[in-house]
């Protein structure tokens, strides 16, 4: 899952950029609020993080701009600000949520888990297809009562299909919400990362779950091609 950190203060933000990396995030970043909206118009996100006294817009500006460009995704605003009123100001301007600094590592790690699980419909971290369960806090895959290895960017991949079974996913958006800016592998990865998926995750065991969609991407089903 792919998530933008909008933080002036350089050193928190390769902080966050670093420990939401080592939790297999795919993260982009940047210091000002002209920028993050550039970001946020040009790549679909799963989660932002947005401080609120940045330069050249702030984070309220930013998040007004932001949702009256229908853009839903969950946005929880980082920020020294501890009002009320900066929390309802926050909160009508179309936040999910609102955390203070100082703040827990645990906390914010938390509270994305918590606003990513909001956009899939998922009451947990744990998610089922067929005799597929795949446990997004222990980051492990059974199926059939097996358990399987995934590396760590397949398991990137298999979290984004399972919060969007039954969707059709062109590679371009696997691609998308996977990896970040660095990222110059071309889609064509994908298709192989597929394969490795499917030797694991379907390779004897029915019904097949990870499915071609001709001429556009995979859909993660229970049921025919």
């Amino acid at each position: 899952m792919r998530i933008l950190i909008v933080e002036d203060e350089k050193n928190l933000n390769d902080i966050i950029v670093k420990k939401l990396k080592t939790e297999h995030y795919g993260v982009d970043s940047c210091f000002d609020g002209k920028s993050a909206l550039e970001y946020i118009l040009s790549v679909e996100y799963d989660a932002i993080i947005l401080d609120i006294m940045l330069p050249k817009m702030n984070g309220f500006e930013v998040l007004k701009k932001v949702r009256s460009e229908n853009i839903k995704t969950p946005v929880l605003l980082l920020t020294a600000r501890d009002s009320i009123e900066d929390r309802v100001k926050g909160l009508d301007h179309g936040a999910d949520d609102y955390l203070v600094k100082p703040f827990s590592f645990d906390e914010l790690l938390a509270r994305i888990r918590v606003m990513l699980r909001r956009t899939s419909d998922n009451a947990n971290n744990i998610f089922t297809l067929a005799d597929l369960t795949i446990n997004l806090d222990s980051r492990s895959v059974i199926r059939n009562n097996t358990s399987i290895k995934l590396s760590a960017r397949e398991f990137t991949i298999l979290e984004y299909m399972i919060r969007n079974k039954e969707k059709v996913l062109s590679r371009e958006k696997i691609e998308q919400h996977v990896w970040n800016y660095d990222y110059e592998g071309g889609t064509n990865v994908i298709d192989v990362y597929i394969r490795y998926l499917r030797k694991k995750i379907d390779d004897g065991f029915t019904p097949k779950l990870i499915h071609t969609v001709r001429g556009i991407g995979y859909i993660l089903k229970e049921g025919n091609e």
